[in-house]
């Protein structure tokens, strides 16, 4: 379990970081992201596909709950799971199946935190009410599969 923060003073350090990571990202991984609307989660995962190649391909999955994205052999998943009322409805889509089948990116995943598996990153996103581009980006990591990424 590895607590870090991470400082953007703009969306190109945002996504930056979330490069960075992506280059790290392994099929199995869970990235839960939580943070106020506006705080950088949706630029955070465009970062994240640029690493990939996927720049052009994102879109939001608010009213799909989940987006694929694939490339080089890899699954992308990214979840909105902002409408969903509980953990119920995140294992009627079978979304637990797609932790095992690629990467998954989940934005909101605060909401289905009991369906969540053992090892994940959480990243929470906060914004400053000074600077419109400052975001602390507070990284939690669950079990011990992440902790070599930020120690």
């Amino acid at each position: 379990m590895i607590d870090f923060e991470y400082i953007s003073h703009s969306e190109n350090d945002t996504m930056n970081f979330a490069k960075n990571l992506a280059s790290k990202i392994k099929p199995g991984d869970v990235i839960v992201l939580n943070g106020d609307l506006g705080s950088g989660k949706t630029k955070f995962t465009e970062g994240f596909l640029e690493f990939f190649g996927l720049e052009s391909e994102i879109s939001s999955p608010t009213f799909t709950i989940v987006n694929e994205y694939n490339t080089n052999d890899i699954n992308i998943f990214h979840f909105d799971v902002y409408r969903l009322s509980s953990s119920d409805e995140f294992y009627a889509i079978g979304g637990e199946d797609y932790f095992s089948s690629g990467i998954c990116i989940i934005e909101w995943g605060n909401i289905i935190k009991d369906a969540l598996p053992k090892d994940y990153i959480e990243i929470s996103f906060s914004k400053s009410d000074i600077d419109e581009n400052y975001r602390v980006l507070s990284v939690h990591t669950y079990g011990q599969k992440y902790d070599y990424l930020f120690s």
